[in-house]
């Protein structure tokens, strides 16, 4: 790349699908998300590399028989992003690969129990296409260009390579595909940025789950809000809100059990180091859980531009 160099904070370098870690078993998507609709110039590739630790009851849906669960999570996420021009729009294509280092307790038929687990959680990919408000530029134009609102759309799709095994109760992996389209809208006034993503995720079935049955899921709708600030300093800082709704789970065709009804909150902080590295605080928790929603997790993201 040549001419002006640009920040990283002005990049499209909202990676925090490699923050919020990939909770074992079965993946709700709870991550918070904000500035996923920031872009940057063609041709710009980004390494993050995320530590995240959560802690409390981490998503365990109605139908694995644990009763009181309690789980401490250490994740750490490498991701590679790059800025591409599709049909003169600006888009953004990565991947996040987490490898999870957690342990259990809890209740298993009146019992208490714990268990640990070391190893790779499945992977994710991400394609993002600006559809309207945010042109395919190059580093030269994107010096001289200010967004106000920008109309975007995101498919994201998990794949299922991480650990699992169907014996077990508790697995880092989830036997299972999932496939994410989300659109999202966001809008800079001055100093003060306000974003919103409605999405939906679509699970094909487990049918490996606790030995031979199959596990079904329906859609999770998921809503975020998201406000923001910038400081003269490059530094901003962003408070969010994300809704999930359905997602109810059966096995073997039975009777589905009690869907989602889930809110997370979320503090982010990012700070410029430099102009091609940026450091990012994150702080998440669930303000209401009716399926496993009740952990808080903290994160440190580094992220440099290439």
């Amino acid at each position: 790349m040549t001419g002006r160099r640009v920040s990283p904070l002005l990049l499209g370098s909202s990676l925090l699908l490699a923050v919020v870690p990939w909770q074992a078993n079965v993946v709700n998507a709870q991550d918070v998300q904000p500035q996923v609709y920031t872009p940057a110039p063609v041709g710009v590739n980004l390494l993050t590399l995320g530590y995240a630790f959560s802690t409390g009851a981490v998503l365990f849906d109605k139908t694995i028989p644990i009763e009181n669960a309690n789980a401490d999570i250490h994740s750490i996420s490498a991701a590679y992003s790059r800025s591409i021009g599709l049909f003169g729009l600006a888009g953004r294509a990565d991947i996040a690969v987490p490898f999870v280092v957690g342990s259990w307790e809890g209740e298993v038929e009146r019992t208490e129990q714990n268990t640990s687990r070391t190893g790779f959680a499945d992977p994710t990919l991400r394609f993002a296409l600006f559809i309207a408000g945010a042109p395919a530029l190059t580093q030269e134009e994107f010096a001289g260009f200010k967004p106000k609102t920008i109309l975007g759309f995101t498919l994201r799709l998990r794949m299922p390579l991480g650990q699992y095994d169907a014996n077990r109760l508790v697995n880092l992996g989830t036997n299972r595909w999932t496939i994410s389209p989300q659109l999202g809208i966001s809008h800079l006034a001055g100093r003060i940025g306000l974003e919103a993503y409605a999405g939906v995720w679509f699970f094909t079935d487990n049918d490996e789950f606790l030995g031979t049955q199959t596990q079904s899921q329906d859609p999770l709708y998921t809503i975020q809000v998201h406000a923001s600030y910038r400081f003269r300093s490059r530094l901003w800082i962003a408070a969010s809100s994300r809704q999930s709704l359905g997602g109810a789970v059966s096995v073997d065709g039975g009777d589905k059990l009690e869907a989602e009804t889930n809110n997370r909150v979320g503090l982010t902080l990012a700070l410029p180091l430099g102009t091609r590295n940026a450091l990012k605080l994150v702080a998440t928790t669930g303000l209401k859980a009716t399926v496993g929603n009740d952990y808080s997790t903290f994160a440190v993201v580094w992220q440099t531009m290439l």
